[in-house]
C-alpha cells in the first residue's frame, strides 16, 4: 500500500511517499512559503533525482496539487498516476482528550480536531488545511489522523494533573498532554528492537532534542510521563522556548514591561531558550561554536540547556525505578556528541557512562556503563505510515467480519422453523458429538445446506452447547 504522509504547517507542506508493506521511502518533498509568489518546492525521489523550484503557491490545496504533479512527473516521479496512492496519513499535533489513538478521518473527526484547535492554535488549523486539501483533490482516498498527543494519553492522572483547582481541569481541560508522541513511540520501540528486548517488558527514557525538545519516560510500551505539558512550552530549555519557569514570573514581567498576553506568549515561545540567553542564536551548533570562542553568554546558554536535560533524565530514573536505556534522537540528539556528553557527564553513579570514541562517531550504542545510552534516528513519517496502515487494516478486517456476519444472518433467516427444530432434536440425540464432528453428522443426516459457522451460530442462538 502506497501511503502519502503529510505534515502541514501554516505556510508549509512536507510530504513523504512510503510503501507501507516494504516501508521503503519512495520520495519526499517540501513546499515552503505557501501563500506567496516565491514559494519554494524541494523534492527528492528514491533514485536521488532532485528538484528545487520557485513558483507561486496560493494555498495548501495548490501546494498539494504541485506535490502530486511532481510525484507523477515522467522524469522525477515514482508514480504513473495518483490513483496508486491508497491512503493519506496526516500528522495532527493536538488530539486533546478526545483521541487516544490514530483514527480514520470522517466529518465528525474533523469537527473534533477543530475543537482541539483551542489547545494548539498554531498547529491544528494548518493540519486541517492539509486534510481539507486532500478531501478536495483525492476524494475517494482514505485519510488517517495520527496525533502527537496520543502516545501520552495513558499517562496516569497523578502525572498529568496540575496543582490548580480541580474545577479548572473539569471546565477547561487544563492538564499535561505531552507532544512529540509519534517520535517517542517510534524510537522507544526501535531501541527495544535493537537491544533484542520485549517492548512490553522494557523501560526507556527517550530524549527528543531538536529546536523543540521533550523527554518521555516509557514503561512496558506506555508513556508514563513527559516533559511538555498543556502546551509545548513546558519542560526543557529549547531553541526559542523557555521551558519550566516560576509561574509568578509571567504576571510580574507583564506588569513591569507592560506586555499584553500575546506579547508575553511570544516572549516565552519565540525569544527565550538558547536564543534568549545567548542573545544571538537558537542553533545549538552556533551556540557551541561561540561558547568555544570564549563567549560567556553562549557558554551559559549551553550549560543551562544541558543541565535541564540532565535533571529530567535523573527524575525519570526515579519515576521508572531505573531504566534499560536512554535514547537520544532528533536533530540535536542524533548529531551532537557534545550535547550528549555534557548531559551524561556526572551520572556515572546511576550507571550512565559515555564511551567518548563511540559518542564522537554517533554510533548506535555510545555507553560503557550498565545503562545503555543510545543514538536512535527518529522517523515520524514512517511511524505515521505504520499507523495509517494499521487503522486501514483494522477497517478492512471489520468490513470482512461484517460481511461474514451478514452472510450468516442471511443463511439463518432462510431456515424454516421445522429445520431449526430438526437440528435441535438431532443435537439432543447426539450429545456426545461436538464441533466439526457434530456439524458433519447433522449435515449428512438432515441434508443441511448451510456452512459450519451458520450451524454454530444457530446452536448458540438456541442455547445448545457445542462443547458437551
Amino acid at each position: 500500500m502506497k501511503t502519502l504522509v503529510l505534515n502541514c504547517g501554516s505556510s508549509s507542506l512536507k510530504f513523504q511517499l512510503i510503501d507501507s508493506q516494504t516501508e521503503e521511502l519512495l520520495a519526499k518533498g517540501l513546499v515552503e512559503k505557501i501563500g506567496s509568489a516565491n514559494a519554494i518546492i524541494t523534492y527528492k525521489n528514491k533514485n536521488n533525482k532532485e528538484l528545487r523550484e520557485v513558483l507561486e503557491v496560493k494555498n495548501h490545496e495548490k501546494a498539494l496539487k504541485i506535490s502530486l504533479k511532481t510525484l507523477t512527473d515522467k522524469g522525477l516521479g515514482v508514480l504513473s498516476s495518483t490513483s496508486e496512492i491508497e491512503a493519506v496519513g496526516h500528522r495532527v499535533v493536538h488530539g486533546g482528550e478526545k483521541f487516544s489513538g490514530s483514527i480514520l478521518i470522517t466529518p465528525e473527526v474533523i469537527d473534533r480536531i477543530k475543537e482541539c484547535s483551542i489547545f494548539a492554535p498554531l498547529h491544528n488549523p494548518p493540519n486541517l488545511m492539509g486534510i481539507e486539501a486532500c478531501s478536495a483533490i483525492m476524494k475517494d482516498v482514505d485519510q488517517v489522523a495520527v496525533f502527537d498527543t496520543a502516545f501520552h494519553q495513558q499517562i496516569p492522572a497523578y502525572a498529568y494533573i496540575y496543582g490548580l483547582p480541580y474545577a479548572i481541569y473539569e471546565k477547561l481541560k487544563i492538564r499535561r498532554y505531552g507532544f512529540h508522541g509519534t517520535s517517542h513511540w517510534y524510537v522507544s520501540q526501535k531501541a527495544a528492537e535493537l537491544l533484542k528486548r520485549d517492548y512490553k517488558d522494557f523501560k526507556v527514557i527517550t530524549c527528543h532534542l531538536g529546536n523543540g525538545a521533550s523527554i518521555a519516560a516509557v514503561k512496558n510500551g506506555v508513556s508514563i510521563d513527559t516533559s511538555m505539558g498543556f502546551t509545548p512550552l513546558e519542560g526543557l530549555v529549547m531553541g526559542t522556548r523557555c521551558g519550566d519557569i516560576d509561574p509568578a514570573i509571567v504576571p510580574y514581567v507583564m506588569q513591569m514591561e507592560k506586555l499584553c498576553p500575546k506579547e508575553i506568549d511570544n516572549l516565552m515561545n519565540k525569544s527565550s531558550g538558547l536564543k534568549g540567553i545567548s542573545k544571538t542564536s537558537n542553533d545549538v551548533r552556533e551556540v557551541i561554536e561561540e561558547a568555544d570562542n570564549g563567549s560567556p553568554l553562549h557558554k551559559l546558554a549551553l550549560d543551562v540547556y544541558c543541565y535541564r536535560i540532565k535533571k529530567y533524565i535523573a527524575s525519570y530514573l526515579g519515576v521508572l525505578n531505573g531504566t534499560d536505556a536512554i535514547v537520544f534522537t532528533a536533530g540535536v540528539g542524533e548529531n551532537s556528541a557534545r550535547i550528549r556528553g555534557m548531559v551524561c557527564d556526572g551520572l556515572d553513579n546511576l550507571g550512565i557512562v559515555i564511551d567518548s570514541e563511540k559518542n564522537s562517531k554517533n554510533e548506535t550504542t555510545i555507553s560503557k556503563g550498565k545503562t545503555n545510552v543510545m543514538v536512535v534516528p527518529t522517523n515520524e513519517e514512517l511511524a505515521i505510515a505504520r499507523e495509517t496502515f494499521s487503522v486501514l487494516n483494522a477497517k478492512m478486517q471489520k468490513k470482512i467480519a461484517d460481511e461474514k456476519a451478514n452472510q450468516i444472518r442471511e443463511q439463518l433467516s432462510s431456515l424454516t422453523d421445522a429445520e431449526k427444530a430438526a437440528i435441535a432434536i438431532f443435537c439432543d440425540k447426539n450429545f456426545a458429538k461436538a464441533g466439526k464432528a457434530l456439524y458433519d453428522a447433522a449435515k449428512k443426516e438432515l441434508d443441511l445446506n448451510i456452512a459450519q459457522p451458520v450451524f454454530e451460530e444457530l446452536l448458540e442462538a438456541m442455547e445448545i452447547k457445542k462443547d458437551r
